[in-house]
């Protein structure tokens, strides 16, 4: 399946840098209030070791590219509209951008860790990244709560069946974020509010609504504008606020990201997305030369640009996105003799099955077992699918 990252947040942070960085494409950037009106989306790619050199074998794909090694792998990345308090009661552009970010599987927050933007993306001073992180959550938290009402009126009316439960009613009304009646029984149970939506008061509905959003649009944060010593200070404090520990936070410059790959391009530097160095490649200015020395300094402190480690981790860490190479009938080849084509990203906890119903619905149905490409063994419809199997699929068709 083809996975979505959301890039959301409040205007003038930095999202179109980011969006650009990781995909370079060319969204007008601008530090000004909905720069972004209509959701963008781009290609950008997450990094997997790829299987080939383990069988001495170097991989021709089909999708993505392979650089020493390193498989780069597709996945979509949507630029959504700026967000400003009020929007889900309408302000803004609140309607679409949550309408936009439905369309999405995981969501990264861009926060200018600056403190240079206040929460409707005006300049300022001081103001406090905490601010912005609360109000998003706040927002969406507020969005789902809408959605769940209706669903509790609906089962309150009387309109339902006298048979359907309270998890049946409101897995319909909330469908659109892909969940089920399943995931809304456990969440129930885990707030421990009981299966009764007459006994629930505001905040027992407020805090499932808020427990189905983290559990349908988990999130990480990207602290964008990390090159400035002012975003270096409010990192430290805020990741050693306990009040945020259930939050992934990621140190990032969008500027550093788009600044060494447009350098790579113009072959001025030798630079890999991801990198945690680069080298100094072609004739460059003595300004350019100590922009490119900042930049040298940033990823010493921090590893990356932190674009690429953003979306890794929403994707792998965050989301649990699992890497699978499918195997051939020679081991790593198809019929076109290429070799490991294709890399997919399947949900957490699949299955051999699963993994079959991931490359198509006719050999899923067929499904007889699959085979281990390292160590040819054969493994059941059940067997749990690990992070970079290579595995062939045996059919019926």
């Amino acid at each position: 399946m083809s996975y979505r990252i959301g890039l959301v947040g409040k205007p003038s942070v930095g999202k179109s840098s980011f969006f650009n960085a990781a995909t370079m494409n060319d969204v007008p950037e601008g530090a000004y209030p909905f720069t972004t009106i209509d959701p963008s989306v781009g290609e950008a790619y997450v990094r997997v070791d790829c299987a080939a050199p383990e069988f001495d074998e170097e991989c021709t794909p089909s999708v993505g590219y392979c650089d020493d090694g390193t498989r780069f792998v597709p996945t979509k990345l949507v630029d959504v509209a700026g967000l400003i308090p009020g929007a889900h009661e309408g302000n803004g552009l609140g309607n679409q951008f949550l309408t936009d970010l439905n369309e999405t599987d995981v969501l990264v927050h861009v926060v200018d860790f600056s403190g240079e933007t206040d929460l409707e993306g005006e300049p300022t001073e001081g103001h406090d990244p905490r601010d912005d992180i609360d109000f998003l959550e706040e927002e969406l938290d507020q969005w789902y709560l809408g959605i769940l009402e209706k669903g509790i009126n609906r089962y309150e009316s009387g309109y339902t069946t006298e048979d359907d439960a309270i998890e049946e009613e409101l897995a319909e009304q909330m469908s659109a974020f892909k969940t089920n009646e399943d995931e809304i029984k456990r969440l129930v149970r885990r707030v421990g509010i009981g299966f009764e939506p007459a006994e629930w008061d505001a905040d027992d509905r407020l805090e499932l609504a808020r427990e189905i959003r983290t559990e349908t649009k988990p999130m990480l944060i990207a602290a964008n504008k990390m090159d400035t010593p002012e975003a270096q200070e409010n990192y430290e404090e805020i990741a050693n606020d306990p009040d945020y520990d259930h939050l992934t936070i990621v140190p990032c410059s969008a500027h550093a990201e788009k600044a060494l790959k447009s350098a790579d391009k113009a072959g001025v530097v030798d630079y890999r997305p991801g990198d945690d160095e680069f080298d100094i490649t072609g004739d460059v200015s003595s300004e350019q030369e100590q922009g490119l020395e900042e930049i040298r300094d940033f990823l010493d402190r921090y590893g990356a640009t932190g674009v690429q480690a953003a979306l890794e981790s929403a994707l792998f860490d965050v989301l649990g996105v699992v890497p699978v190479f499918p195997g051939g009938a020679n081991g790593l080849g198809n019929e076109r003799g290429e070799v490991l084509p294709d890399c997919y990203l399947i949900p957490p906890n699949s299955t051999a099955e699963g993994f079959a119903y991931s490359l198509h619905s006719d050999i899923g149905d067929g499904f007889l077992h699959a085979i281990d490409c390292r160590s040819n063994r054969q493994l059941g419809k059940d067997y749990a699918v690990e992070s970079r199997d290579v595995l062939e699929v045996i059919t019926t068709n």
